[in-house]
């Protein structure tokens, strides 16, 4: 019965140990012109147990939000959100028209060929905090990764 106990309370402790990862794939960031002052980050994520991206931060930028851009009333709408929840093996494409990384307020023009530090912010189920620092390469404008452009509308930045 001590044995039990004991493998129990070793097993219980481990999986406390235990983060949750995440996998980060193919991130990239939209190259912008001089004056541009915002611009997309996309990447897929695929975490090891369920979490939830809550914030990003990146020195490029004086802002950093976890957006989304949905259809509404035939109007492509971007909006800022609390948070992506990710599940566990399951891949979350950030992508154009879709969930993303927004970099504003520019510190600078992010040129192709160029990195851009970020770091990722995520709860576990727990809401225990960890991070995950990326390095995203800058794709040229009109590169390939950049299909669609980023149309704000009204959005102010």
């Amino acid at each position: 019965m001590k044995k039990l106990i004991i493998t129990g309370l070793l097993a219980i402790t481990t999986a406390a140990w235990a983060q949750t990862e995440v996998k980060v794939e193919d991130a990239w960031v939209r190259g912008t012109v001089a004056t541009q002052k915002a611009t997309g980050a996309f990447m897929r994520l695929t975490p090891s147990a369920n979490a939830r991206l809550v914030a990003a931060e990146s020195p490029v930028a004086g802002v950093v939000e976890i957006h989304e851009m949905a259809m509404v009333n035939d109007v492509m709408r971007m909006r800022q959100i609390p948070g992506l929840d990710l599940a566990a093996g399951r891949t979350m494409e950030l992508k154009p028209g879709g969930y993303h990384v927004m970099l504003m307020d520019l510190k600078q023009q992010l040129k192709g060929g160029e990195s851009v530090p970020i770091t990722l912010v995520f709860e576990d189920d727990a809401r225990k905090r960890f991070t995950q620092q990326i390095t995203a390469p800058v794709t040229a404008l009109g590169g390939g990764n950049a299909p669609m452009p980023m149309n704000h509308g009204g959005h102010r930045h």
